[in-house]
């Protein structure tokens, strides 16, 4: 290993080196149409229970939280980088959050293009939690707020697709997305009154909107 690589914090019994892919993107068939009454209930597990917002925080959320904001501290530690950690809870599942003090572009490293380095990163932070509690986690990792943008980035796509298929009345087909994101569509497409369902495997998957 070179002076100028950077060695990312492993969690016991992890190779070191390897991104864990992503369980929730593995190929599937087909979805079943989403009704409007299931409050987009994609058929990937990733996001699967994002819709229980009413439930109490979930036994261990703090701990699992706790865990994630020591791994991310050791990794900013030796990525050199400044970062505030917030975690919260929301309907039973952990969303950790690194913030900059002054809302700086330093850890726009971290989220990468479209996000990948985020994804990968909060990938590795969930096997961190799964190697010290031997529990899977649901845990969702936003960096520099990208995760709430690009939220508001899919109400608009999900609105300007919703108005083309009361127009036209015919399906729209929206550009792949990970699982996490397709729930979000999922959800508002849903309280639109229409049907979206997911089409594709991999890295081709994503959201079909169609009036029936």
């Amino acid at each position: 290993m070179s002076e100028n690589e950077t060695q990312l914090p492993q969690a016991d019994g992890a190779e070191q080196g390897i991104v864990p892919a992503e369980a929730e993107e593995a190929p599937a068939a087909a979805a079943e149409p989403v009704a409007p009454d299931s409050k987009g209930a994609d058929d990937d597990s990733e996001g699967a229970d994002e819709a229980a917002t009413d439930r109490a925080p979930a036994e261990g959320a703090t701990d699992e939280g706790d865990i994630a904001a020591d791994y991310l501290e050791e990794l900013l530690d030796i990525a050199d980088l400044d970062g505030d950690i917030d975690i919260e809870v929301r309907g039973g599942r952990t969303y950790v959050s690194i913030l900059t003090e002054d809302g700086g572009d330093e850890l726009d490293d971290l989220v990468g293009r479209d996000g990948e380095v985020l994804d990968a990163l909060q990938e590795l932070t969930r096997l961190a939690v799964l190697t010290a509690t031997g529990d899977r986690t649901r845990l969702v990792l936003d960096i520099s707020g990208h995760r709430d943008r690009r939220q508001s980035e899919l109400k608009q796509l999900a609105e300007d697709a919703i108005a083309k298929v009361q127009d036209r009345r015919e399906d729209v087909h929206l550009e792949p997305m990970s699982a996490y994101e397709r729930k979000i569509v999922h959800d508002f497409v849903a309280d639109s009154g229409l049907i979206s369902e997911s089409e594709g495997e991999g890295k081709r998957r994503h959201v079909v909107i169609s009036a029936s």
